[in-house]
């Protein structure tokens, strides 16, 4: 009885490929040029794949930096919970602050920012839900838009206007402090 083989499978294939090219020259090209002057086409070309790839996947070129912004930080990764609502708050402030240090990351998220418009951007509903879950599970005590109004505003100032001052120590947990005094 001879052994047979199975192929070896492959993990995420050839569309996990092109989407790491194209985020990755998506990433280059907002940090080089700014999101305004990126387009599909130079996007395409950067990432080494078909134009029509990208347009299949996300139609414009505004679509495409305001999902890969909000990528950047992703919504399914684990929220800090350690039962108590203001530390939990602090955690997460401070990992959303070392993510947006990268230059990178505050590229995308100018680029989002430009490419969403007038409404809401991907990335900032992701912080709402995420700001949701946090206060819902420690039972509530704070409003959700003033979590968002007094830590995630001024983070996304800092890093819109003022990037230099995301190396503030203990800036997190002034945030959070600043949220709860007066409780």
């Amino acid at each position: 009885m001879s052994a047979t083989s199975s192929p070896a499978r492959r993990t995420g294939g050839r569309s996990a490929a092109v989407l790491a090219a194209v985020r990755s020259a998506v990433e280059e090209l907002v940090q080089e040029r700014g999101a305004a002057q990126v387009t599909i086409p130079m996007v395409a070309e950067r990432a080494g794949v078909n134009p029509t790839s990208v347009y299949r996947r996300w139609g414009d070129a505004a679509s495409m930096i305001n999902d890969l912004a909000t990528y950047r930080m992703s919504p399914d990764r684990p929220l800090p919970d350690t039962g108590d609502l203001r530390a939990d708050l602090v955690d997460w402030a401070q990992e959303i602050i070392e993510h947006f240090r990268q230059p990178a990351a505050a590229a995308m998220l100018r680029g989002g920012a430009v490419a969403a418009g007038a409404g809401d951007s991907d990335c900032l509903r992701n912080r709402r839900a995420e700001a949701t879950l946090l206060v819902e599970r420690a039972g509530g005590g704070v409003p959700v838009d003033d979590v968002i109004d007094h830590v995630i505003a001024p983070i996304v100032y800092r890093v819109l206007f003022r990037p230099w001052s995301l190396d503030q120590t203990d800036l997190a947990a002034a945030l959070v402090n600043r949220l709860f005094a007066g409780r």
